[in-house]
């Protein structure tokens, strides 16, 4: 049951001396052959994704297949090859990057947008990744490329366990490990997405060819064999704090004996990406019908984008009790929950998760086609509600006594003392509002401790923004492990980031132009109401592989039929 294990593991070893040969040009032509690959086979690929998840073929809901799987790592293979590029001409992967500067010392690289291209598609948009304090743009330079500063210096072998919810995490956690760390990886799939392996075989073909990959399959038993493997020299997996606690100290009543005593039966390094829960903080403003509306589908779409199953699915409104349009914004909301399309509940366990919520909450509101969103407001007990990562079409909303600028004091202290998790927050909040609170703005950001943080946007647009960074904030116990330690994508090649920051338009076009907005996004394709999501997520993908002016027509007229 355990041979192939041990066979792929001994090809990578021989394959590692490969690697390790590969100068950095050869390195990028297999970049830029896997993206090539990636454009031939999104169709295959999107074909199985909608069997996985039980999906119409016609629905406009295959757009977060086209977006999220092969437009994801399409997007992120372009951009290391473009870091690769640099070190391969004597170059630091920053050189010509914009920098800043964040309150506590903190310098910043602009990571959005960064092509004349990236200011069309995603006008409005932007992202900055803020490196750890006491970082200098001359250390940052210097440092960035990570292990591909030295390519012939390899690191061994990489066990990478894939996640089962977005197609795209596998194959950039794969890429990740073989240029930033240097390992060459076996690549465990999640069993739910083994009808996968025919096109993720073929679209890592280049790497599994030099013999830099393996790709394996099988269960929780599998899995553990090759983790503790003696052959394998390092573990990253995308999951639950559950599975990783399992995975580094054991089961049962021991494994938490030995995860209080610290005490792991995993001796080797990991990385991981765990989720938690997810905030949305809204900060109270004036707002009008049509933003009370965008913004309630706006909240939705972080709740029931891949019907929940998000590591960074928001699943905790934060709201103030003295906001004059509290009640105007939760029926709002409640309404987007109810109309937003229908899809099968295909994760594993979903159906237990909601029923969970039911026994915690039994006064939640069920919406949608059967009552299969759950709607929890208020609760007197916010305690499961604020630990349990529901991971299903479950959201609720809290309320916080403060009204003002005390409530975002409020609102960023609970979400950093009483949330589990550290991925990701999201902050709505109006042009206006953000304008009066001045500089405190980005003070609040900055006392926020998560990886990802997203001001009237949704932090999966961190997710494919592959010069962007992705993980939990640093600094997680081993027997504390939250969200998680260490980050992926980082096409820069960055070290030591601290976080991601993501800004978009508080109204969509015209709206926004209208008022002073200066954004020509229109409803974003990823959105759960956009009626032309699969059209341009399709388009996008094509984009991606070979940008050119000639495909922004066909485009701009998907996303503006959205």
């Amino acid at each position: 049951m355990t041979e192939h294990i041990d066979r792929a593991l001994e090809e990578l070893v021989e394959g590692e001396k490969n690697w390790a040969a590969l100068p950095l040009a050869a390195r990028r032509r297999l970049l830029d052959e896997m993206r090539t690959l990636t454009v031939e086979h999104a169709a295959e690929w999107v074909h199985a994704a909608i069997g996985i998840k039980g999906l119409d073929a016609s629905s406009p809901l295959v757009g977060e297949e086209w977006m999220s799987g092969p437009y994801a790592l399409t997007f992120g293979l372009a951009a290391l090859s473009e870091s690769l590029a640099k070190l391969e001409a004597g170059r630091s992967p920053l050189d010509d990057a914009e920098f800043g500067t964040a309150p506590g010392g903190r310098l910043t690289v602009k990571a959005l947008p960064l092509t004349t291209f990236d200011q069309l598609l995603l006008s409005g948009f932007s992202a900055d990744v803020w490196l750890q304090p006491g970082i200098g743009q001359a250390e940052a330079v210097r440092a960035a490329g990570l292990a591909q500063r030295d390519p012939s210096h390899t690191h061994g072998v990489g066990a990478v366990l894939g996640a089962g919810n977005i197609f795209s995490i596998a194959p950039l956690d794969t890429i990740y490990e073989l240029f930033a760390n240097n390992r060459v990886v076996a690549l465990k799939l999640n069993p739910i997405t083994d009808p996968l392996l025919p096109v993720l075989s073929k679209v890592l073909a280049p790497f599994i060819a030099v013999g830099a990959v393996r790709i394996l399959t099988g269960g929780a038993d599998e899995g553990t064999y090759l983790v503790r493997h003696k052959l394998v020299d390092h573990v990253h997996m995308t999951g639950s704090a559950l599975t990783y606690d399992a995975i580094v100290f054991g089961t049962g009543t021991e494994g938490a004996a030995r995860k209080a005593a610290d005490e792991p039966v995993l001796h080797k390094e990991m990385t991981a990406e765990l989720g938690g829960v997810s905030p949305t903080i809204v900060l109270p403003g004036q707002w009008t019908k049509a933003d009370i509306d965008f913004q309630a589908n706006h909240v939705a779409t972080q709740r029931l984008h891949n019907n929940g199953y998000n590591c960074i699915a928001a699943q905790v409104v934060v709201l103030s009790k003295h906001w004059p349009q509290r009640d105007e914004f939760i029926a709002a909301l409640r309404k987007a929950l109810n109309d937003a399309p229908q899809r099968p509940a295909y994760y594993p366990g979903s159906d237990a998760r909601v029923a969970g919520a039911d026994a915690s909450y039994p006064e939640a509101q069920h919406l949608g086609v059967n009552g299969a969103r759950v709607l929890v407001v208020d609760p007197q007990d916010r305690q499961a509600l604020l630990h349990t990562e529901y991971f299903s079409p479950v959201l609720g909303i809290i309320e916080l006594d403060p009204a003002g600028e005390q409530f975002a004091e409020e609102a960023v202290r609970v979400a950093n003392d009483e949330f589990v998790g550290t991925l990701g927050v999201n902050i709505i909040a109006h042009p206006d509002t953000i304008t009066g609170l001045g500089d405190k703005f980005e003070e609040l950001i900055a006392q926020l401790r998560y990886g990802t943080i997203a001001v009237n946007a949704w932090t999966g647009v961190g997710y494919l923004t592959p010069t962007a960074t992705w993980g939990a904030f640093p600094g997680h116990l081993r027997n504390d492990i939250q969200s998680g330690v260490g980050v992926v994508h980082n096409a820069f090649l960055i070290d030591r980031p601290e976080r991601t920051v993501v800004r978009g338009p508080f109204r969509p076009s015209p709206r926004s132009v209208l008022h002073r907005e200066w954004s020509l996004s229109p409803k974003p394709p990823w959105f759960v109401n956009n009626r032309t999501a699969a059209t341009t997520g399709r388009l996008l993908v094509d984009f991606a592989g070979s940008p050119g002016w000639s495909k922004l027509p066909a485009i701009f007229a998907s996303a503006l039929r959205g």
